[in-house]
């Protein structure tokens, strides 16, 4: 897209990434409206938490499950100096899919802290993600959790293919729970890291995470 494209299709009002990424969620979910969390002070006034939202669906793929999405690793406000990149910022979003826990009593919104989390490690390091990189998450995924999931693979997500948006191209990285064990075999053996992720599609195509998961 050039810089005339832009400015003929969009103003200022827009949200353009935000957009393009709601365009893969609704195709997935048609009519869904998803919970939606945002900071109470933006970032880039001062406030804590880098990602600007985190929303999240319900999915009936493979087995009932809440699809998460974040918002903020790529651009998302209207900015002709970004027109035409390569990479739109970070070049991903995050996606998770939770398995529903009995003691979120239907709010998962730890979710949400965990993935503000990442993103405040993400904005500080200037470390991105890419696909089959992974990560502990010092202690269990859900804090103060009876769980043996306590760190992270990512995958691309499975339903939501890369593409190239105005910013250019974003990727959407699903982060995926795995056990200590799973983690410590990986930190042993790191190139078998494709292997335990095509082993967990067996019987989990969408890689939900399950927090009561054992091995």
């Amino acid at each position: 897209m050039t810089l005339e494209e832009y400015k003929k299709e969009f103003n200022e009002d827009d949200a353009v990434g935000w957009l393009e990424i709601d365009k893969e969620f609704d195709r997935l979910y048609p009519g869904q409206e998803p919970k939606h969390f945002a900071p109470a002070i933006n970032y880039m006034l001062g406030g804590e938490h880098p990602l600007d939202g985190v929303s999240y669906y319900e999915s009936k793929n493979q087995e009932n499950h809440y699809h998460f999405i974040t918002y903020g690793f790529s651009e998302l406000y209207y900015n002709e100096e970004k027109v035409d990149g390569e990479f739109s910022k970070w070049g991903f979003e995050l996606t998770f899919r939770l398995k529903p826990f009995e003691a979120d009593n239907g709010n998962p919104s730890w979710v949400v802290a965990l993935l503000q989390n990442i993103a405040k490690y993400v904005f500080s390091s200037g470390n991105w993600f890419e696909e089959f990189h992974y990560m502990p998450a010092n202690g269990p995924i859900r804090l103060d959790t009876e769980t043996d999931i306590t760190a992270l693979v990512i995958i691309a997500d499975p339903e939501i293919p890369k593409k190239q948006t105005p910013h250019g191209e974003v990727s959407f990285l699903q982060i995926v729970g795995i056990t200590t064990e799973e983690y410590e075999n990986i930190i042993a053996n790191p190139e078998t890291v494709e292997e335990l992720v095509s082993k967990l599609k067996e019987n989990n195509p969408l890689l939900i995470t399950d927090l009561n998961r054992k091995n």
